[in-house]
């Protein structure tokens, strides 16, 4: 097994969290992604979030939020698209630039997100 793990590269779980706060930071404050969270308990959200990051760095933890298809599907019906998916990452992006994230780590990383778009958009 491979002990450089992206999830390692970056700092392990507290860096994760704070790229999550980060980024939860920074939708809530978009006016174009704010709506999607009007009654979201944002905790949960936000330790989804980690599980899910932590398993797209290759953590050893699995990923317990469910489906992300079905996760999203409020969200698709409040018309959730690409254009939100592509400032979602661009948020995700700041948070890893923000806190200091090797470049080439956030470009690795930005490609594991990418793949959940079609999930995320019910593709």
């Amino acid at each position: 097994m491979k002990i450089d793990r992206l999830y390692e590269k970056v700092g392990g779980s507290q860096t994760i969290k704070a790229i999550v706060e980060n980024f939860y930071d920074r939708v809530l404050a978009d006016p174009s992604l704010a709506p999607f969270f009007p009654q979201a308990d944002m905790q949960a959200l936000r330790a989804k979030q980690v599980m899910f990051i932590n398993m797209l760095m290759g953590s050893s933890r699995t990923y317990g939020g469910g489906n992300l298809a079905a996760a999203h599907a409020g969200a698709r019906e409040q018309g959730l698209n690409d254009e939100h998916f592509d400032a979602l990452l661009g948020h995700f992006e700041a948070a890893f630039n923000e806190l200091g994230v090797a470049e080439d780590y956030t470009r690795e990383m930005m490609g594991l997100l990418e793949t959940s778009r079609s999930a995320v958009l019910g593709r």
